[in-house]
């Protein structure tokens, strides 16, 4: 009973290192050439847009920084649970390092769903563009560009409600190790 009730987390963990392994590939990767008049290329890439939405570029290379490193940060604790499975250690409980762990999965969760709605927030301008400032709409010239942005994102939003599942698994994890009855008091182990 005990091995199913730990195996749903390291799969959530799992599945959500690898949907944020894939919004950096996809919004870091993604390219789009566009030949206009027939002699001008144009390239839309996350590096390349040429002044058209420099908020919208800065927040793409965020997104794809913030999310390798939210997906480096799973793999160490997956790695750390398989060691631990494997050895069989799991006695000696610190409570510091869980809490530890519980305190990084929110930062992971929060940081990786701010993140992919600042560059949403972006990408709606891209989408829209701004008659204001002249922004022209982007995505009527790079069409498969935002739709490949759109599944990136798509991707790092699961991964940020998978990442809050699993804060939510660390929480439980931690806290019944605590007293019901005395506030913050640790159960006796008798």
């Amino acid at each position: 009973m005990e091995c199913k009730t730990s195996l749903v987390p390291v799969l959530l963990r799992l599945l959500s290192m690898l949907l944020l392994v894939s919004t950096a590939l996809i919004v870091g990767l993604d390219t789009q050439k566009k030949f206009i008049f027939s002699t001008f290329e144009r390239k839309a890439t996350v590096k390349d847009i040429d002044a058209l939405l420099l908020v919208s570029l800065s927040l793409s290379v965020l997104l794809t920084i913030i999310d390798s490193v939210c997906a480096g940060y799973n793999l160490l604790q997956l790695s750390d649970s398989f060691f631990h499975h494997f050895n069989g250690n799991r006695k000696g409980f610190n409570i510091k390092l869980a809490w530890f762990s519980l305190l990084l999965d929110q930062v992971v969760a929060y940081t990786s769903f701010g993140a992919t709605s600042a560059a949403a927030q972006a990408s709606v301008i891209a989408l829209m563009g701004v008659n204001s400032l002249q922004w022209l709409k982007m995505c009527n010239l790079y069409t498969r560009f935002c739709i490949q942005i759109g599944g990136g994102l798509a991707c790092g939003y699961v991964a940020s409600l998978l990442m809050v599942v699993v804060s939510a698994f660390s929480a439980f994890n931690l806290f019944r190790f605590y007293s019901s009855t005395k506030f913050l008091s640790l159960k006796s182990r008798g």
